[in-house]
């Protein structure tokens, strides 16, 4: 069963400069050392476009994982501390982390389909 790190970024101070800054610095630094993550088997970065109730993200990341073992190995990696240490840097309190693992409960049934 996959895990998956999710990572909720809010914008900087600053206006639009600050957060062209921000995402420039997530693509040039922070990202290449997430990917040497070990067991880390994709990551997907999206810009919030819209929102409904209240949020004040501007971007979110999906690290996906086999399992909660691989994560849990991949966040102690020193590949990670490293990110870690880039993210003070160039997202200082801008971050929230969680972790989400499928809930088999919550998974639609046979008699309840999604619509269409």
């Amino acid at each position: 069963m996959t895990a998956t790190l999710m990572a909720l970024f809010r914008p900087p101070e600053g206006g639009d400069d600050a957060l062209a800054t921000f995402r420039r610095r997530y693509l040039a630094e922070h990202l290449p050392l997430v990917r040497r993550t070990p067991g880390l088997r994709s990551i997907h970065v999206a810009r919030v476009s819209e929102s409904w109730g209240r949020s004040d993200l501007c971007l979110v990341t999906r690290m996906v994982f086999d399992d909660r073992a691989t994560l849990d190995a991949g966040l102690v990696s020193e590949a990670m501390r490293a990110a870690a240490r880039n993210l003070r840097e160039i997202a200082p309190g801008l971050s929230t982390l969680i972790v989400v693992e499928p809930d088999d409960e919550m998974e639609p049934g046979p008699d309840l389909e999604p619509a269409a």
